[in-house]
Parts: C-alpha cells; sequence; structure tokens
C-alpha cells in the first residue's frame, strides 16, 4: 500500500478519546508476561550452560530483554500504565539492560516526534539512514548503536549537552544524575552479580543483549526508512504487519504510523486503531523482510 494520502482529520476526537484510556491492569498483565518471559529464557540458559545450546537459549533471552525497550517507549509517553508513577519506575527500570537512560531518552524521543523526518531536527536521523551495504551492516549489527551509548554517558556524565540539543537546561541535571545513576547500578550489580557467580552476568545479561541487539536494531530501521522526509505522518511512518509472537514481546510497537498519529494510544488499543486508520496509510508492509529487501536494493553499488 504506497499511494501517499492526504493529511486531515483520521479519527474523530470521541474515538481517540475512547482509544487513549490507560490502563494500571493491562500494563501489569502485559510486563508481567515480559517478565515471565525473561525468567523462562534465563533457566533456559542455565540448563544449557556448557553446552552449545547455551547460544540459541542465550539469544532468546536477549531477544526478551532488548525488546525492554518496547515498555521504555510505553512509559516515556506515559500510556503504559495509568499512573504517572508507575510509568517512571517501570520505564527507568526497564531501560538499564540496554543502558538506554529513561530521562535522556524521553528528550531524544520528544524531539523525535516533534520532528519526525525532518533531517535537520529529527535526532533519529543522526546519523542518517544507511547508504551502503556497510553502513547497512554496521547498523543492524548494533555496532552504531553500542558507539552511541558510549559517546551518550561520556558527554552526559561530564556536563557537555551540546551534541544533546533537545535536552532542555532546566532538565540537564536530572539528566545527568539519572545516567550516573544507571551507571552506578549497573557497575554495582555487575560486580555483585560476578562475584557470585563469574559467568553470570555475560551469560544472562551482557552476552544475550549484544547477540539480539540486531534483532531490534533490524526492527526499528524499518520504521521510517523509505518513507517521506516531510511532517505528513500518514506518508513518513511505516506499519509493520508482524507475527503475534513479536507484536506480544514488543507491546505492539509494529503499529508505528498510528503511534505517530496519536502518541496517546496506549500499546493495547493500537491494533483496534490499526484497523480504523489502515486505509489512510501510505505504508503498511506483511512482515519486516519486504521492508528490508527495498532498503539492500537501494543501497549504493546494490545495482
Amino acid at each position: 500500500m504506497e499511494a501517499v494520502m492526504p493529511m486531515g482529520r483520521v479519527l474523530a476526537p470521541g474515538d481517540v478519546k475512547a482509544l487513549s484510556r490507560r490502563s494500571d491492569a493491562l500494563g501489569a498483565a502485559q510486563l508481567a508476561v515480559h517478565v515471565l518471559l525473561i525468567a523462562a529464557a534465563a533457566w533456559l540458559v542455565s540448563l544449557a550452560r556448557g553446552d552449545w545450546l547455551v547460544l540459541p537459549a542465550m539469544l532468546l533471552l536477549g531477544w526478551f530483554l532488548v525488546a525492554l525497550f518496547a515498555p521504555v517507549h510505553e512509559c516515556v509517553h506515559y500510556t503504559a500504565f495509568r499512573s504517572r508513577r508507575a510509568n517512571d519506575i517501570v520505564g527507568w527500570l526497564a531501560a538499564v539492560p540496554g543502558l538506554v537512560n529513561f530521562d535522556f531518552y524521553k528528550h531524544f524521543h520528544y524531539a523525535h516526534h516533534r520532528h519526525c523526518q525532518d533531517p535537520a531536527l529529527d535526532p533519529e536521523l543522526a546519523p542518517p539512514a544507511p547508504r551502503s551495504l556497510l553502513a547497512y551492516a554496521r547498523r543492524v549489527s548494533g555496532l552504531v548503536y553500542w558507539q552511541a551509548r558510549a559517546r551518550i554517558a561520556w558527554r552526559v556524565l561530564r556536563g557537555d549537552f551540546r551534541d544533546f540539543p533537545f535536552v532542555p537546561e532546566r532538565a540537564r541535571a536530572q539528566t545527568r544524575r539519572s545516567v550516573a545513576a544507571m551507571y552506578a547500578l549497573c557497575i554495582l550489580v555487575g560486580v555483585g552479580w560476578a562475584a557470585l557467580d563469574p559467568w553470570g552476568p555475560l551469560l544472562y545479561w551482557i552476552g544475550p543483549v549484544v547477540l539480539a541487539q540486531p534483532i531490534l536494531r533490524y526492527m526499528l530501521l524499518a520504521e521510517h526508512t523509505g518513507c517521506t522526509e516531510d511532517s505528513n505522518t500518514l506518508t513518513n511512518t511505516r506499519t509493520t504487519l508482524a507475527s503475534w509472537p513479536v507484536r506480544l514481546v514488543h507491546w505492539n510497537m509494529p503499529y508505528h504510523a498510528e503511534h505517530h498519529l496519536y502518541p496517546s494510544i496506549p500499546f493495547h488499543a493500537l491494533p483496534a486503531a490499526h484497523r480504523r486508520i489502515a486505509p489512510r496509510l501510505a505504508h503498511v508492509t506483511r512482515g519486516y523482510a519486504p521492508t528490508h529487501r527495498a532498503i539492500l536494493g537501494g543501497l549504493d553499488g546494490a545495482r
């Protein structure tokens, strides 16, 4: 579905209000499922220790860990739960395994929504979409992601926000404290864990997150790449019709165009929003493979 649709009212205000109802119960249930999946995968890793099967078990655990980015994203919008405090607490903690600081990401993501697909102002376009096979491989592998995490930590901990103008002056001290607290927690947990089980942090955290980071990068690259670079939310964002397990683990994040159109709609109402909005969307694809085939086909030297 690639036709460019005109902007305008997509949903009636009453429909938006109804779809935007938030729920502590639904948020808690989704979080419980996610935690249970992590626990089950960690159990599989423990069973496979010392055997080659530990690698696929670590990959599965890593998928569930990197997918914690989904509740972080929901909590940033205060849509995971009705309680603002629950969003803040769960969002901050869920961001720690992937070193995505909640307070920093909140400002980053708000800027992305305000300036979506504007090459000059959208922070998600720095760096821009890959134009070569090497750049694509670096992006999907997670290498660019880890380099960004290191750069953010180094700059923010020094109080240097020159590269991050989207963090307002009034929020910079709090963001710096939050980043420092996150890394202090990581060091404390990592050292304490290693004292009890020297291989524990590598098998159950660091290794799985590194192994599975490409899964998340693969998904995120499809959200806007190949869409229009303008302010038309119907054409500048892609919805991917992913399978049920993917939608479950990623809190319905593949319904991304619906989310950009109405960020107030919580994850559990996005499928209903999609049923009403889909005919107006320019980019709806079945699965991620077609989008990535198109990306690869458009790379420099691909033809």
